[in-house]
């Protein structure tokens, strides 16, 4: 069985994921809202930043700093990091945190050892580490992802397990494979550990199928297209072989305007989203008009 799914997406575009907490390196607690300090559209007066899935009150900064060269500058806080996640836990009731501290593609030291020290004091605790879901350059980017990973964690954990239930109840108790947002495929303890790399799991299912039935008729270069619920779909495929593209982005504001979404960092089958889906509802506006 493999099984594709967009869980993890619509989580995101609805705001139905897990209440989290950050904790990142001290001066940097604002990075999620100054972003590329860019704006989308340079004309438009009222511009709209997508809120970052993480508010202001639930960032906490510790004291570490590792150079671009890996290292080691400031050493860890470690007691810092303790209180930092009492405070979440304890006082704002997170049920995960990300840890994203600078330069941690270098040296994931510091972010393995706060982990530690989080886990220790809070077992049943969600983490997520930036070295870990984003291994890469690019503060704003592997917070965006990261963040975002740690948001549906708790649901994609609650997700699968009701899925290998269901399974058993109808006598299936092998492994079974979850698609990712590039069409490969992991297993299930990889897929709770990163959900991110989850989120265009169910439009990839849609383009490898495009390619499955182009081979049966001898075609490798198609277009294909995927009416879903909410949305649809084309991808480009040459030579049998679908785009690759290491980054994109959700929930955006505009729905055609790159850079009103949030950012996530990893490898995805390159589509374009051109309109709404089967399952959308239409309405009339209050001036009459058609809206979808």
């Amino acid at each position: 069985i493999i099984h594709a799914t967009t869980l993890v997406t619509n989580a995101i575009i609805e705001r139905k994921g897990d209440r989290i907490g950050l904790i990142t390196t001290a001066g940097f607690r604002d990075v999620l809202e100054m972003r590329r300090e860019q704006r989308y559209d340079v004309y438009d007066l009222s511009i709209e930043i997508p809120p970052p899935l993480v508010p202001r009150a639930l960032r906490t900064e510790v004291s570490e700093r590792v150079r671009a060269n890996g290292d080691i500058l400031v050493p860890l806080d470690e007691e810092g990091v303790r209180r930092a996640a009492r405070y979440l836990v304890e006082e704002k009731g997170v049920a995960g945190i990300a840890i994203v501290f600078l330069h941690a593609y270098r040296n994931p030291v510091h972010e393995i050892r706060a982990r530690e020290l989080i886990k220790e004091q809070h077992p049943g605790l969600y983490v997520s580490i930036s070295s870990e879901v984003c291994p890469e350059i690019g503060e704003y980017e592997r917070a965006s992802t990261t963040t975002a990973n740690a948001y549906v964690q708790g649901l994609a954990e609650t997700y699968l397990r009701e899925l290998s239930d269901g399974f058993g109840r109808f006598g299936y108790t092998d492994d079974y494979y979850i698609m990712l947002s590039a069409g490969g495929l992991t297993n299930q303890e990889t897929a709770l550990r990163f959900p991110v790399r989850m989120m265009e799991s169910g439009p990839a299912a849609g383009v490898l199928a495009a390619v499955y039935h182009g081979s049966q008729v001898g075609e490798s270069n198609l277009l294909s297209f995927d009416l879903g619920g909410t949305t649809a779909k084309f991808a480009i495929v040459r030579d049998g072989r679908p785009n690759i593209i290491s980054e994109f982005e959700v929930a955006r504001i505009h729905r055609f305007k790159p850079g009103s979404g949030l950012p996530i960092r990893v490898p995805v089958i390159d589509m374009i989203e051109i309109g709404a889906g089967g399952g959308s509802i239409a309405r009339l506006n209050e001036m009459g008009l058609l809206q979808v």
